[in-house]
C-alpha cells in the first residue's frame, strides 16, 4: 500500500494481530465520504441492512480497500483518505455493495441497460455513481473492523466453495433438515432441506440434462424434495406440495410417499378427482398406507357431500327469489 496514496489514520486501536491469511473473513461497516471542505456522504454501511463481508484473496474489486483493511487490528475504527488514481472501480463497487446489503432500492433512479467496462455507457442507476464516474475524486474510507474469522472456522459462502466442497455440502444440509426434523422444528428442517435443493440446482445447470454427473445429481434431488414436501404439507403450504411431488412422480410415476403427500394436499385444496386418483393407486401399491388413504378418501366424501348440500341450498334460494 502505498503511503503517498493512502493515508490512514487509526481513531480507535483494536486488539491480536493483522496476520491474515488468504480464505480469512472479515465482517466490517464502512461509511465512504468525499473530501471536501463540507463532505458528501456517499455510502454508510450502518444504515444498511448489516455490515459487509470480505473473503481475503478473492480478488475484491477494489483492491485498496482489501489491502487497508489487513492493516487493521480486530476491534480497529480507522479512516483512509485514498488518492482518486486508485478509486476508478468504486463506483461499481458501490452499486454492488448498495443492491447486496442496502434496505431497499427506492434511491435507485433508472435502471441500467448495458455496462461496457469501465465506461458504464448507460450509467449506474445512481446519480452521485455516475457523477463520480465522471469526475473521480480522492475520498474518505471510516472503517470498522467488527468481526475477523479465520480460514476453515466457519462455514463458506456456497459461492466461495469449491465444486467438490458444494456437492459434499448438501448431504451435510440433509442431516440438518433430518434433525430439525426429529425435533419437530419443520420450519427450520424446510429450510435446510430448500438451500440444500437449490444448490444441487446451480450443480446441475452446469451438466448436459441426461448425462450421468446430471442423473446422479438429479438422483439425489428426489429424497430432498420428499423431505422438503413433507415440511411443506405440515406448515399448510399445500400447492408447493403438489408442485414438489410432481416432480418426484414425474421420474417414479410409483413413488409411494409422493402419491400420498400429493393425495393428502389435494384433499386440503379440494381437487377431489385428482387426490381420489393418487390415494388410490398410493394404498394399492402399499398396504401400509391403506388406512390413511381411507381416511382421507373418507374426508373427502364428506366434503364432497357438504358442497353437493351447500349448492343445492344455494340454487334453491337463487330461484325461489325469482
Amino acid at each position: 500500500m502505498d503511503d503517498k496514496l493512502v493515508e490512514k489514520k487509526i481513531i480507535y486501536q483494536g486488539k491480536g494481530n493483522a496476520d491474515y491469511t488468504d480464505g480469512t473473513k472479515v465482517i466490517f461497516h464502512i461509511r465512504t465520504e468525499t473530501c471536501e471542505e463540507e463532505p458528501h456522504v456517499i455510502d454508510d454501511s450502518h444504515k444498511w441492512t448489516k455490515p459487509v463481508e470480505l473473503l481475503f484473496g478473492k480478488k475484491f474489486k477494489l483492491e485498496v480497500l482489501e489491502a487497508c483493511i489487513r492493516t487493521m487490528l480486530p476491534g480497529e475504527v480507522s479512516s483512509f483518505i485514498i488518492d482518486k488514481s486508485l478509486l476508478a472501480p468504486y463506483p461499481l463497487v458501490s452499486k454492488t455493495l448498495r443492491e447486496a446489503y442496502g434496505k431497499t432500492k427506492v434511491d435507485k433512479e433508472k435502471k441500467p441497460h448495458h455496462c461496457c467496462g469501465m465506461g458504464f455507457k448507460e450509467g449506474l442507476g445512481y446519480q452521485d455513481l455516475d457523477e463520480l464516474v465522471k469526475t473521480p475524486k480522492d475520498l474518505k474510507f471510516t472503517i470498522e473492523l467488527i468481526k475477523v474469522a479465520g480460514a476453515g472456522s466457519y462455514e463458506k459462502e456456497f459461492w466461495a466453495m469449491t465444486e467438490s466442497e458444494r456437492l459434499e455440502s448438501i448431504p451435510v444440509l440433509k442431516e440438518q433438515g433430518n434433525v430439525f426434523y426429529k425435533e419437530g422444528n419443520h420450519e427450520v428442517a424446510g429450510k435446510a432441506y430448500s438451500e440444500a435443493l437449490g444448490r444441487l440446482e446451480q450443480l446441475m445447470l452446469r451438466e448436459k440434462p441426461g448425462d450421468e454427473e446430471w442423473l446422479k445429481l438429479n438422483e439425489m434431488k428426489m429424497p430432498l424434495l420428499l423431505n422438503y414436501s413433507q415440511c411443506q404439507l405440515l406448515q399448510g403450504e399445500y400447492y408447493s406440495v403438489i408442485e414438489h411431488c410432481t416432480t418426484v412422480l414425474e421420474k417414479d410415476p410409483d413413488n409411494v410417499k409422493a402419491l400420498y403427500r400429493r393425495g393428502r394436499a389435494y384433499v386440503e385444496v379440494f381437487s377431489p378427482a385428482e387426490a381420489q386418483k393418487d390415494l388410490e393407486k398410493a394404498a394399492k401399491l402399499d398396504a401400509s398406507v391403506t388406512p390413511g388413504c381411507r381416511k382421507l378418501l373418507s374426508r373427502l366424501a364428506k366434503m364432497e357431500s357438504e358442497k353437493t348440500l351447500h349448492d343445492k341450498n344455494v340454487y334453491s334460494k337463487l330461484f325461489s327469489s325469482s
